[in-house]
């Protein structure tokens, strides 16, 4: 199997050949607008993170973030609010990723169909391979203990909020979907819910067949930044490599591939397997078990779906509480209407909100 690309692993791997064009914006389509509704405030901030200082490929660890800040916020000066941390996919970027999901409209059509407010916080996670997967890397830099301690740490110390484990949320689409599941099974005292919509990268499958051209194209670069003119799987192949097989003695990508010689390496590719929500959930389960609530949906045409299923049926097998759904839909067809009619209202329900 090979992806889109021409290149010998991703497609069949991760499932992200399935997830729609290679191009950085995705339209979906916008539920109704909600009579009513009143304006939130947009606030487009940076936030420097420590953790992703340092990394090799020279991703900035000045991130642009975008907070939501609900319509009380300014007239109830004295009201704290819990948090909804939400993760963009692969390939794109936060301004992309509100575009996507119809930022500040879905956010304002939930709150005007009765869901409790809350703030919420859109990170920008893209690297020079276009997807940092909230891993840790010294390629790449530690997106996770962005996300989970600088992130949650600015927003706790600059906005009103209910600063407790029980009041924050996490969720992404496609590669944030599979942020949410690692650092939601790595982070149990930081988050108290998660929500996982189209997650990838749940599990890694069967090698395809070697490409040795796409190989030498990718040991001909001089730099990371040399991929950019790269075909949309190989720079997902790229980005893969430099979150779960960095390598930092090997200048200039300082990665591993999980090919040599046109030869399969199935050293880099256990490394990668490590990384596997489904082969980590194991080892985290009693940490699952502290959620409040799990969420999981994905649509019937997503070539993510399988995967999605089994995740859901492993937190069964352990007793852990989840909800999951499967809508008529692809990859990115409904997931603006799922983040306005299930995301919110689901936080609204498992967060804690305080007096």
């Amino acid at each position: 199997m090979r992806s889109r690309g021409g290149t010998w692993l991703l497609g069949a791997a991760l499932g992200l050949a399935s997830i729609g064009s290679a191009g950085a914006q995705v339209k979906t389509p916008a539920p109704a607008v909600v009579a009513g509704a009143k304006a939130v405030t947009v606030e487009r901030i940076t936030v420097h993170s420590p953790a992703i200082t340092g990394n090799l490929e020279g991703n900035s660890p000045d991130r642009a973030v975008i907070v939501i800040l609900p319509p009380g916020y300014r007239t109830s000066p004295g009201k704290r609010y819990p948090v909804v941390y939400a993760l963009h996919g692969y390939s794109i970027g936060v301004e992309q990723w509100i575009g996507e999901i119809h930022v500040p409209q879905t956010i304002e059509g939930a709150f005007a169909k009765g869901v409790r407010e809350m703030i919420v916080v859109l990170p920008d996670s893209k690297t020079v391979h276009n997807g940092s997967f909230y891993s840790r890397s010294v390629t790449v830099g530690d997106f996770e203990a962005f996300v989970a301690h600088d992130l949650v740490a600015y927003v706790d110390t600059h906005y009103r909020t209910i600063a407790d484990r029980r009041s924050r949320g996490l969720a992404g689409h496609s590669m944030g979907g599979y942020g949410t599941a690692r650092i939601g099974m790595k982070h149990a005292d930081i988050f108290g819910a998660l929500y996982m919509m189209s997650p990838c990268c749940l599990s890694t499958r069967a090698l395809g067949t070697p490409d040795a051209a796409v190989e030498a194209t990718i040991r001909a670069l001089k730099s990371p930044n040399d991929g950019a003119t790269l075909p949309w799987g190989v720079r997902a192949q790229l980005a893969t490599a430099a979150a779960w097989s960095p390598n930092p003695k090997a200048p200039p990508l300082y990665l591993d591939l999980p090919v040599k010689n046109g030869q399969p390496q199935p050293d880099v590719t256990a490394r990668w397997a490590a990384n596997a929500p489904l082969a980590m959930l194991d080892q985290y389960a009693g940490d699952l078990r502290r959620y409040a609530a799990i969420g999981i949906d994905v649509g019937d045409r997503d070539g993510l779906k399988d995967d999605a299923v089994k995740f859901h049926e492993a937190l069964d097998r352990y007793g852990i509480a989840n909800s999951f759904a499967i809508y008529p839909g692809d990859h990115t067809s409904g997931v603006a209407g799922r983040v306005q009619d299930q995301m919110m209202p689901f936080f609204a329900r498992a967060l804690a909100f305080g007096k």
